[in-house]
């Protein structure tokens, strides 16, 4: 198979695409018969996933090697920042955590050289990140074709443009063709392809060389003379314009989906109703996808404790910071509402950072996270108590739950005294496993007389989402015209 360069899907900003167009794209390069692989240098994200060498990634570039058919490997993405607050972040590095990091200190000057000493981390004792990135791009541009790579954020950030790792420095690096991302459904797109690809060095605009917009609404042929004039002042060809598209499911990473979707309540009386609690450091969201789409089930996110008394199932999720979103629990009197739902017979389900709030105390002697707050009681609904630790577990796993086999895969830092996959207590469920309700079993235990439904399998259904976004981008994207692009 004729060698293609590597791709870089960059943007005119955050949500315009850029995830979504790379997974469509890792399958269409693969149904063509190459081999590629995801790649993103740098990710900030609470939604993560276990790689199966027990390290972590960002959930993004995890599904786009599900996409490639991949197992999804480190160096997919070499570098994950965890937000733990408005101002500091987990930083973990080829899949292990080294420590935290200040927001201006690691933009800062310095903050690209950080020395580590005692860390468990194989690298040099004083950290180049853009080397260790760049490293992990020449492993995989060696054994893949195409390196199918994405950027951060806006690509024209220019206050970050001498520390950036993730966008244009990055594409320099691997030879990269970028090919610009827009969102027209938030407007103004003209003037942020524009001022995307003018805002650049003489150098950097001649690696931009094409143009997708994303997320059209309505008549395609509306947007015919635009799409002329687009070209007509960026200078580079818009290689597609590709319509919205509501009806698909691909995992996300990003929170601002969580956003848009968090008020989602209806009238639901047939349906068994559950309430996911929206914690203030809220990941793995992704835990819900299944649920969503169960047609047994109105899941709904709320931050209103008064929501909680239309709902069947309580979920506490997992969360980045524990004793943090605890304490505001019970501040908000979020936790009173769980406990009263409780008292009324309705089940509670814990997960991962959820899971440890529902035992009967948590302690954070050393300061793991981060937080002012360094124990609390929990709400006592499990037996068991938690302690943070500095290690940080992350594994992929296989259990059995009502005699059936099940999946899922953690990421958390603390020991708990529960030593089962999975906690039952009357009607309280508590686990560490994300994942944990993508398996039948689990769902169906949780819905009780509902379960009378069996889904397509998970991985199935997945794999189908992908061909099916691949059809659609296929569509609406000239992809001869980037194979041209690429091959040259």
């Amino acid at each position: 198979m004729e060698h293609l360069r590597p791709l870089m899907l960059a943007g005119t900003g955050s949500d315009v695409g850029k995830s979504i167009l790379a997974t469509a794209l890792c399958r269409i390069f693969l149904q063509d018969g190459y081999r590629p692989a995801p790649f993103k240098a740098q990710n900030m994200a609470l939604n993560s996933f276990a790689t199966p060498d027990g390290l972590e990634i960002g959930r993004a570039q995890a599904v786009q090697a599900e996409a490639c058919r991949l197992a999804p490997h480190t160096d997919m993405n070499p570098l994950l920042l965890k937000p733990s607050s408005d101002h500091t972040s987990q930083v973990v590095l080829h899949g292990r955590p080294i420590g935290n990091r200040d927001a201006y200190d690691f933009w800062g000057v310095k903050g690209r050289e950080w020395g580590v000493k005692g860390s468990d981390v194989d690298i040099r004792p004083e950290l180049d990140f853009r080397a260790e990135v760049c490293h992990s791009f020449d492993r995989l541009n060696s054994r893949y074709n195409p390196v199918v790579m994405e950027g951060a954020g806006s690509v024209s950030e220019l206050n970050l443009r001498d520390h950036d790792l993730v966008n244009l420095p990055m594409a320099r690096h691997a030879g990269a063709a970028v090919v610009l991302v827009a969102d027209i459904d938030r407007g103004g797109v003209f003037a942020s392809c524009y001022g995307s690809i003018k805002l650049q060095t003489a150098a950097d605009q001649q690696l931009m060389r094409g143009i997708i917009v994303n997320k059209f609404r309505g008549d395609l042929r509306l947007f015919d003379r635009g799409r002329q004039m687009l070209e007509e002042v960026c200078g580079v060809p818009v290689l597609g314009v590709v319509p919205y598209v509501p009806d698909l499911h691909i995992d996300a990473e990003d929170s601002v989906v969580l956003e848009k979707k968090k008020i989602a309540k209806t009238d639901a009386k047939k349906a068994h109703s559950i309430a996911v609690v929206m914690l203030r450091h809220l990941s793995n969201f992704t835990d819900f996808d299944v649920l969503e789409r169960d047609p047994r089930v109105h899941l709904f996110y709320t931050k209103d404790a008064a929501d909680l008394d239309a709902a069947d199932t309580v979920i506490l999720p997992g969360t980045k910071a524990t004793l943090d979103d605890l304490y505001h629990l019970r501040r908000s009197g979020m936790a009173a509402a769980i406990l009263k739902a409780h008292a009324e017979g309705k089940t509670i389900v814990g997960i991962c950072g959820g899971f440890q709030m529902l035992g009967s105390r948590i302690d954070d002697p050393d300061g793991i996270e981060g937080g002012d707050v360094t124990s609390l009681p929990g709400l006592g609904l499990l037996p068991m108590q938690t302690v943070m630790t500095s290690e940080k577990t992350t594994r992929q796993v296989e259990f059995r739950f009502q005699g059936q086999p099940c999946r899922g895969y953690e990421i958390h830092q603390g020991r708990s005294t529960a030593d089962e996959p999975i906690v039952v207590s009357g009607h309280v469920i508590g686990t560490y496993i994300h994942g944990c309700l993508d398996n039948p079993a689990v769902i169906d235990f949780v819905l009780g007389e509902r379960a009378d439904h069996q889904p397509e399998s998970v991985d199935d259904y997945r794999d189908r989402q992908y061909d099916l976004l691949a059809d659609h981008v296929r569509r609406h994207v000239d992809m001869e015209r980037l194979y041209q692009i690429l091959k040259s």
